[in-house]
């Protein structure tokens, strides 16, 4: 099914984007230098192909031999030890044995083509000596290693790109094809099974954390992996031209600037539809935005409109089918973390379900009314003298899971709120995102458990009879009452007692009662605050001993409600 969707995918990508997407026999490549040839062959000059940001030119150019062969060229290009000769690993037999490879490849194919680019090329192998490597204009680059290609001077054109190069190429790519002829699982039709199934990049432009010279999503590479005596991947028979198609098309989604991937954890995400949609566009910037991602035309809109639960202007794209797959390194092997087929209208009401979770007073008018996942999950982590927390430290399996809660509609990860809890009874910072946090957390529960209790609402909600919502609310009101009779203190009850009262409040609420009637007679307001403990402790008939997870949440979302209400009553009654 995999397979099948990305084989699907490449063809629409080869019609939307033929010059980015590669055809048949050719990948997207690294090129570090380009030696820049006469008509003769003759060397003119080489350049670093770097911009000012120190990328290397990616460039479309034919396929990497690969496979298990120890010495195998590539056609126009490749990296030193193969086209100079130049030895960078300390292995000087191996890279004389693949500069000679390398010759010995041009050589015979320059015998059957006419193409000026291959003889130049030829030539310049010809006449080219290792020690000569001195003379170049970037030597001591070039001797630390990297890809290099060919031009010519006064052209833009690189030998890789000529037509008839390329005409060639494609030529010896279909002579390499296995001559093991069955159906294709993806294609349903008789052609040559591939043996072996292309590489999926690693690094910054592939999967995260793979081994560096990539990883296969389809292998077989031990005997006890043999069904009726077929070996590799003739065990799942897929077609040469469906195995490089679905490879390519994840390699072209796995690329660092395509919006269309993610990292969660350690998986890295891709996502695509099965024709153009918007809300492909806008998912990055949803789950994962920055204060470099682009202001992009509709996204509010959508946001809005699927939070509110109305159906976005999408263009007529809602029964268009939406892919999410979640890989992640495994050895050699890549793991595949996670499946999901859903539709742009599925997908879209997945999205607007975990914002109206979400959705909560803010704190702050800064802070954002859709806080992307990282943010969210940040909140985990414990505040250390002020440094800065890093998404590196947040737990893999933890991001995962509330990824997939986000694009399922399932149950948040209970770890996500034990851990914010966590963090609360640490800290005492109960903030927008914790409180957000939260509340999505137990309106979902109490959606999907369908548990006979009111859902928690955005602000003050005073008819609110939980007993964790109004110890949260009584504990916000008793902090104020202590602000306002000794102004300017430096610690406050939340510093001191908000763990014990969240988690054990017949512990702690006795006393702080009993606190709160000497700072009543010294504060300005203290009547204002009497009542508002009257109006609580009406419908507290007893204070209990524990209160589990969910009603510790209630508590942080009593106080965080009641906090911003107790200023503006006493706002209101400075002005009368």
């Amino acid at each position: 099914m995999i397979i099948q969707a990305l084989n699907e995918q490449y063809e629409q990508l080869r019609k939307i984007y033929p010059e980015r997407v590669p055809s048949l026999g050719f990948a997207i490549i690294k090129a570090h230098f380009c030696i820049v040839l006469d008509r003769d062959g003759a060397y003119v000059t080489d350049e670093y192909l770097k911009d000012g940001d120190g990328e290397v030119l990616s460039t479309i150019a034919p396929m990497a031999a690969g496979g298990s062969c120890e010495v195998a060229p590539n056609f126009m290009w490749d990296n030193t030890s193969y086209v100079l000769g130049v030895d960078s690993k300390g292995k000087e037999k191996h890279t004389l044995q693949c500069w000679q490879a390398f010759k010995a490849f041009h050589r015979k194919i320059s015998d059957s083509v006419d193409d000026a680019g291959l003889v130049a090329l030829v030539n310049f192998l010809d006449a080219w000596k290792p020690e000569n490597i001195e003379s170049l204009k970037y030597a001591n680059d070039i001797k630390k290693g990297g890809n290099i290609i060919f031009r010519f001077d006064g052209e833009r054109e690189y030998f890789h790109k000529r037509k008839s190069v390329q005409a060639e190429w494609e030529k010896i790519f279909r002579e390499r094809f296995s001559k093991e002829i069955s159906m294709c699982l993806v294609t349903g039709i008789q052609k040559p099974i591939a043996r072996t199934h292309p590489t999926i990049n690693s690094g910054k432009d592939g999967v995260w954390n793979a081994q560096s010279r990539g990883g296969s999503l389809v292998s077989f590479n031990e005997d006890s992996f043999r069904s009726y005596s077929k070996a590799q991947s003739f065990n799942a028979p897929v077609s040469e031209e469906a195995a490089f198609n679905y490879a390519t098309a994840l390699n072209y989604l796995l690329q660092r600037d395509n919006r269309q991937r993610i990292q969660i954890g350690d998986t890295t995400t891709v996502f695509w539809a099965e024709g153009k949609t918007p809300v492909v566009g806008f998912l990055k910037y949803i789950l994962d935005p920055d204060e470099n991602s682009p202001n992009i035309s509709g996204l509010r809109n959508f946001l809005e409109a699927v939070r509110e639960g109305r159906k976005p202007e999408l263009s007529d794209t809602e029964n268009l089918k939406f892919y999410i797959l979640g890989i992640s390194p495994n050895r050699s092997r890549l793991s595949i973390r996670f499946w999901y087929v859903s539709s742009v209208e599925d997908i879209s009401k997945k999205i607007g379900q975990h914002f109206s979770n979400l959705q909560i007073d803010r704190a702050y008018d800064d802070e954002p009314e859709y806080p992307g996942l990282w943010r969210l999950l940040i909140e985990t982590l414990p505040k250390r003298g002020g440094q800065k927390r890093k998404s590196e430290d947040i737990s893999p399996l933890l991001a995962g899971a509330f990824a997939r809660a986000i694009l399922t509609g399932c149950m948040y990860p209970t770890s996500l709120v034990a851990q914010v809890i966590e963090r609360l009874r640490a800290d005492g910072d109960i903030s927008y995102y914790r409180a957000a946090l939260i509340k999505a957390y137990l309106v979902r529960s109490n959606r999907i458990l369908k548990k006979n209790q009111k859902e928690v609402s955005m602000s003050l909600d005073k008819e609110q009879r939980n007993t964790g919502y109004l110890l949260g609310r009584l504990f916000a009101v008793l902090e104020k009452a202590q602000k306002d009779a000794i102004p300017g203190a430096n610690a406050t009850i939340k510093g001191r007692f908000y763990g014990s009262a969240s988690a054990t409040p017949s512990v702690v609420f006795p006393q702080l009662l009993r606190l709160a009637q000497h700072h009543i007679q010294k504060s300005q307001y203290g009547g204002l605050i009497e009542k508002s403990i009257e109006e609580i402790t009406e419908y507290v008939q007893v204070f209990p001993a524990h209160l589990n997870l969910e009603d510790q949440g209630m508590f942080a979302l009593g106080y965080y409600h009641q906090k911003p209400e107790m200023y503006k009553k006493t706002e209101k009654k400075e002005e009368e």
